[in-house]
């Protein structure tokens, strides 16, 4: 009998592009581990995503089912809807967030994965402790990385849309 991995995510930017981060909490059996990190600019999507990406990233094996708890709709249809995949056979033209998209997809095959939608804000405690954690993680600058990426598309706030 296999047992399970819940992992709980959330993402946070204070504006949008803004300073942004993310909050895990993953549940093992007794076992739980939080996981929060901050970026100098960056979006609340990319943020949503980048907690399940460093979430699974951050597992030792791939031999549990694995459930992922988020609050984000853009996160989870684009992977229960298929939209991403769809999206990878037309070479995401025209869409945004590539470079975290391919980094899920690279993850994607590896992991059973199952995903449950949790209304924001709405009193689950560990959906409540991962927006504490990515809102703390925003306003921590002195821990800020940078999003590359974002910075290098957006140039100043000017987002080059030939990516």
């Amino acid at each position: 009998m296999a047992s399970t991995v819940h992992i709980y995510t959330d993402g946070s930017a204070r504006g949008n592009p803004g300073p942004g981060g993310y909050g895990i909490v993953l549940r093992f059996g007794r076992k739980e581990k939080e996981i929060s990190q901050g970026y100098r600019l960056t979006t609340n999507n990319r943020m949503e995503l980048l907690a399940v990406i460093v979430a699974l990233e951050s597992l030792k094996t791939s031999k549990y089912d694995i459930h992922i708890h988020s609050d984000s709709k853009y996160v989870l249809d684009s992977i229960t809807q298929g939209w991403v995949f769809g999206w990878q056979k037309k070479g995401f033209k025209g869409k945004k967030n590539v470079d975290l998209w391919r980094r899920y997809l690279g993850l994607h095959p590896n992991f059973r994965l199952t995903f449950h939608w949790i209304k924001g804000h709405a009193g689950h405690p560990d959906n409540e402790r991962c927006d504490e954690l990515a809102v703390q993680a925003a306003l921590n600058e002195s821990d800020h990385l940078i999003d590359d990426e974002f910075e290098r598309i957006h140039e100043g706030g000017r987002e080059n849309t030939l990516l």
